[in-house]
């Protein structure tokens, strides 16, 4: 019987993934596999650490992601560098993006496109981290608050790792009134609604 019931999930896994299609503004997150990642998961008490927003380019479907940069990814790609390759997708719920809306995402998109990494997740558009990144061109696009903004001294910044990421980006001088977006804020938002995912981690 257990068996029957392993099979069945695995079954239902394969066919989520083999119907899923790549939409413009869906979102996705993942397991990341750098230290500053396990520090992320540490101080959200999740494992979602890495994040992007999907776009199609050229019939393609490409993951618009703050790295070192903020650059395109293949989405093959973004997905085989993650944690065991773990990843969820998630969409508006109850909304297809129409053209017009799909449109004003991209430019959005592009004022951000190759600006560097923000290691200090400061609020301003200087730099810019993944979650960030997601949450501006959705809110500047289309006037939605995809998760609870807050501020770092909301997160649980007790671990040594955390500790010792803060200690390397700020100093003595920590800013904990600083506005953040986490991954997980924006993963359990209500205005989402999951599309695919692989939980083989």
């Amino acid at each position: 019987m257990r068996f029957i019931l392993i099979f069945i999930l695995l079954f239902s896994c394969f066919i989520c993934e083999a119907n899923y299609q790549p939409k413009d503004g869906d979102i996705i997150f993942q397991s990341s596999q750098s230290s500053q990642s396990k520090a992320v998961e540490q101080a959200t008490n999740s494992p979602y650490s890495h994040m992007g927003i999907i776009f199609i380019k050229n019939g393609k479907p490409y993951v618009f992601e703050a790295g070192s940069k903020v650059a395109y990814t293949p989405l093959t790609s973004f997905i085989e560098r993650g944690k065991n390759r773990y990843y969820v997708i998630k969409r508006l719920k109850d909304h297809n993006l129409s053209v017009k809306e799909t449109n004003k995402l991209k430019l959005v998109a592009k004022t951000f496109e190759n600006k560097p990494y923000d290691i200090w997740f400061g609020w301003n558009d200087n730099y810019i981290y993944c979650s960030e990144l997601v949450w501006k061109i959705y809110n500047r696009a289309l006037k939605l608050e995809i998760g609870q903004l807050q501020n770092i001294k909301d997160f649980n910044l007790s671990s040594a790792l955390v500790k010792q990421k803060l200690k390397a980006r700020y100093g003595d001088k920590i800013p904990f009134q600083e506005t953040v977006i986490s991954p997980v804020a924006m993963f359990n938002s209500p205005l989402l609604i999951t599309v695919d995912k692989n939980w083989s981690h």
